[in-house]
């Protein structure tokens, strides 16, 4: 009985990591269509920033606000919730940005559970969960490598069903954390 129940709790958890899926979708606004307070939090670090775009961005039952642009060859994605809040700072990174062992448990992960995929997109992700968002925003734009930032990977893999596209966030380690699969390609759209 004691086993039963491990084994169910086990496939019951791994079902939800697996469960989830994105289905995105992003309209372009303004920025008098942003929750009061985006753009004062924001203006200190878009001093050099270049194609800055807004956007409204559709999750399922969840919306949020996002900023997008293009500081020192970098790619930001800065969003926040509906009300305003910070939620997380994202920029475009390559594996070799990645600390070599956190690139390898990634890898490793990757090998284990798809028998052939590619990667699209990585992005190193601030999320504001414990931090202030004025701090949130200084570590994202210092591009500082610490222990709560995570690791968002775009892959094309291939499965029981064929080649899905996933959604893998991955911790400061190279740790799993949950995977969401997409419903057709939401990315023919600016990428960052």
């Amino acid at each position: 009985m004691k086993y039963k129940l491990l084994f169910l709790s086990l496939w019951g958890s791994h079902f939800f990591v697996f469960g989830q899926v994105k289905n995105e979708i992003e309209y372009k606004i303004s920025p008098s269509e942003l929750p009061k307070g985006i753009e004062t939090l924001l203006s200190p670090h878009m001093q050099d920033a270049k194609r800055i775009r807004y956007f409204l961005e559709i999750d399922g039952d969840k919306k949020s606000f996002e900023a997008k642009f293009k500081k020192r060859r970098l790619r930001y994605s800065v969003e926040f919730d509906e009300s305003g809040a910070l939620e997380d700072v994202e920029f475009i990174i390559k594996p070799t940005d990645i600390p070599n062992e956190s690139w390898s448990n990634i890898l490793r992960y990757l090998e284990g559970n798809f028998s052939k995929f590619t990667v699209k997109k990585i992005q190193q992700q601030y999320p504001a969960k414990d931090k202030s968002p004025a701090q949130t925003l200084t570590d994202a734009f210092q591009n500082l490598l610490l222990p709560y930032l995570n690791y968002e990977l775009i892959v094309s893999a291939k499965n029981k069903k064929g080649f899905e596209q996933f959604e893998i966030l991955f911790d400061s380690e190279g740790r799993f954390l949950e995977m969401r699969k997409f419903i057709g390609s939401k990315y023919d759209h600016v990428l960052y």
